[in-house]
């Protein structure tokens, strides 16, 4: 025994100098490297993207682990570990000879001509008068076009709908749960807005559709008076005394900001969980115990509830478009740079996109007419097309191709499927050319993705990880703590992938016009008591709901969720529409007809009719 004590006392301090101070570090010539031929897609079949395995984590073992993942032995042994089991060093394996692509923002195709025979204006109120003639099957949503109805006929002034709007919001706070959808409001603000836009009504010289019609911005945007807290405890410290650009474009519109809507913590997350004491969790009002989705939780959460037709919200990885899925309303994710987000604090600089949260895909294409376009002090889509709704008022899809993926299509939840599949044939009905597609490399888009907004997020947020670390929620200290792990090299090969795939589509778009499949593989997750206390910290259903979010970030383009039927629990079940950059139009051209797939509108368990 001593014997072998003695061997171990010389060994293991041997082994210890040639590991630290002998053996190479920096490579290894062993190493096995994937050579990407340029321009050459992968042919290793036609396999989606590995689903994660990492357990859900919540109380004191998420406290645990936060603890042990910012601690040298996490940095060093446990978070490469999980790094590897989530196949999130794929592209370390990777040898492509593409230059990076560190921001998607792709020209327009200028050998198309898509001016419009009628104006923006007109379409808009073809598409009202339309709906306004269409039946009633039980529930609907109060939509811009009742508001509209209500002031124009003298029924409600928007004075009036103000006043029911600042009575429910005191009522939100005090239900049980809290809905928790705004967090933020001001009744003088909202009234000061809805008096001026009466008068305008009075006046008959309103400033456009959504003149008089309540809308609430995600927190991540700055909204004066209110405090920029993005989700957080210890940002916005002072009210805010400059609008971003949305808000602007919103208020010169005369619509009537009813306050800032709950977010996800620094949009570190999909489910919506922030229990930290200025936001708490906001419900889903169709099950008040299940997730909105995130991170623009309160948005969809205030559209789905009646508080407002229209929200605004950001997507980096779905953050528009999931909460849409989940809270059963429109979510529109424009092309990166089609609408600006200066004054949303850049958590994420390339995956980012801004866009609007609706009661419909009307309402939706009326916010994206106002808020599309150039913005000289954003330094992204100063050089777009212009923002059309042709092809909206179109009888049918003839003429339409749509691509499908089979394969990737099918990676979801039987009951999600099962519907979705019936959408296609839904708008194979209707004259459209549906033609099976191959989305390569989708293994790497999904690693290259997590890569790059992990990354974006972690360098802006150093200085915040620093001092602020013990104000964070625990699952963003978990996220950023993940985040410290990708090198320069990973990002740099990353936005190389970024140059591949955006060429893939720009292939797969000469042939069809858009892409589909099923906004989210899953309905809403549950919430649990713990939740409410300590956060919930679930990596592998983040990575599971983006699975078919993160093309649209990675690559720029741009998508619609639109709400086609209920799980058999009663959760709303979403699908997608993706195009080329710039072409918005197609997509909600295509999402008009998809609502009319939805045989019925179930009314959400918490609804407020402020129009009533």
């Amino acid at each position: 025994m001593a014997l072998l004590l003695l061997l171990l006392a010389a060994v293991l301090p041997a082994a210890a100098v040639y590991l630290c101070c002998v053996r190479r570090h920096t490579g290894s010539a062993a190493a096995v490297v994937q050579r990407r031929e340029p321009g050459q897609a992968e042919a290793r079949g036609r396999s989606p993207p590995r689903s994660s395995w990492a357990p859900r984590l919540c109380g004191t073992g998420l406290r645990l682990f936060v603890h042990v993942a910012n601690t040298a032995f996490g940095q060093i042994c446990l978070l490469p570990l999980i790094l590897r089991l989530e196949n999130l060093l794929l592209m370390r394996s990777l040898d492509i000879h593409e230059d990076p692509t560190f921001i998607p923002e792709v020209a327009a195709d200028i050998t198309e001509d898509k001016s419009e025979a009628k104006s923006t204006a007109d379409i808009i109120k073809q598409l009202l008068d339309a709906r306004s003639d269409s039946p009633s099957n039980g529930f609907s949503f109060k939509g811009i076009k009742d508001y509209l109805e209500c002031y124009q006929s003298g029924r409600l002034t928007p004075s009036q709908v103000a006043k029911n709007i600042i009575a429910v919001l005191e009522d939100c706070d005090k239900s049980t749960p809290p809905l928790r959808a705004i967090v933020q409001w001001d009744p003088e603000q909202i009234m000061l807005m809805a008096e001026a836009s009466t008068t305008r009504y009075r006046n008959k010289c309103t400033l456009s559709y959504l003149d008089g019609i309540p809308v609430c911005l995600k927190e991540e945007f700055k909204v004066v008076p209110y405090h920029h807290r993005v989700g957080t405890v210890y940002l916005g410290t002072e009210p805010e005394t400059e609008d971003a650009t949305v808000a602007k474009k919103l208020r010169e519109a005369g619509a009537i900001i009813i306050g800032v809507s709950n977010m996800h913590e620094l949009g570190t997350g999909t489910t919506g969980c922030n229990p930290n004491r200025y936001h708490k969790i906001p419900r889903n009002p169709y099950k008040p115990n299940h997730f909105t989705g995130g991170s623009s939780s309160g948005s969809a959460a205030a559209v789905a509830a009646g508080l407002c037709p229209v929200a605004i919200g950001t997507d980096g990885g779905g953050s528009v478009r999931i909460p849409s899925s989940f809270c059963g309303v429109v979510g529109l994710k424009g092309t990166f740079g089609r609408i600006s987000s200066r004054g949303s604090l850049p958590l994420t600089y390339s995956t980012v996109g801004v866009g609007p949260m609706c009661t419909s895909v009307v309402d939706a294409a009326i916010a994206y007419s106002i808020l599309a376009g150039p913005d000289p002090p954003y330094p992204y889509g100063l050089k777009q097309p212009k923002a059309t709704l042709s092809g909206m008022c179109a009888p049918d899809l003839k003429g339409l191709k749509l691509g499908v993926d089979w394969t990737f299509f099918k990676e979801c939840d039987e009951e999600v499927l099962s519907i979705c599949e019936k959408a296609v044939e839904h708008l194979q009905s209707l004259g459209a050319n549906v033609v099976e597609v191959s989305l390569p490399e989708m293994e790497e888009v999904q690693a290259a993705h997590v890569i790059c907004i992990l990354s974006e997020m972690r360098d802006f947020l150093q200085p915040d990880f620093n001092k602020h670390f013990q104000e964070m929620n625990l699952d963003t200290r978990a996220n950023l703590a993940l985040a410290s792990q990708f090198t320069a090299l990973d990002y740099i090969t990353a936005n190389r992938q970024r140059t591949r795939s955006i060429r893939f589509l720009q292939d797969i778009f000469t042939t069809v016009h858009c892409i589909l499949t099923p906004a989210v593989p899953s309905t809403a997750p549950r919430i649990y008591e713990s939740d409410l206390l300590t956060g919930m910290n679930d990596s592998g259903f983040t990575v599971r709901s983006m699975r078919f979010m993160q093309l649209g970030n990675f690559t720029g383009i741009p998508g619609i969720v639109v709400p086609i039927g209920y799980s058999m629990a009663g959760l709303p079940i979403g699908f997608q529409v993706m195009a080329k950059w710039w072409d918005e139009a197609v997509l909600l051209r295509i999402g008009l007809k998809l609502e009319q797939f939805r045989c019925q509108t179930k009314k959400p368990s918490i609804y407020y009719d402020v129009l009533a």
